[in-house]
């Protein structure tokens, strides 16, 4: 099993999560963070960290969002490895309670 990001996590992006990841699995994209599913070790130290509720188990994930497993192995391929904690976009909290998110997503 693997924990997957899923779409709350676009333009928040906050990196509580990558912080206290044993494994370094978390990569970091222009305004989203993924999950590497080949180092996620199911650990779940992540989710209560996330103060979006953005992170589920792959076989949790909300329905309508099960896409994000796949994006996020793609994504953990091209994007840098983060575990430490950054300061979240400026406009973060603006974007907590938006809903279809996946439009905004910067793949690069």
């Amino acid at each position: 099993m693997t924990y997957v990001v899923t779409e709350s996590c676009i333009r928040c992006k906050y990196t509580d999560c990558a912080e206290v990841c044993p494994v370094s699995c978390f990569h970091e994209g222009p305004n989203f963070l993924v999950i590497d599913p080949e180092e996620c070790i199911d650990c779940d130290v992540c989710v209560p960290e996330c103060p979006v509720d953005a992170i589920y188990p792959d076989d949790q994930i909300p329905t309508g969002q099960e896409g994000f497993l796949a994006l996020n192995a793609k994504l953990a391929r091209d994007w840098p490895v983060i575990d430490t904690k950054k300061n979240p976009p400026s406009d973060a909290e603006r974007w907590t309670q938006v809903k279809n998110k996946l439009k905004y997503l910067l793949r690069k």
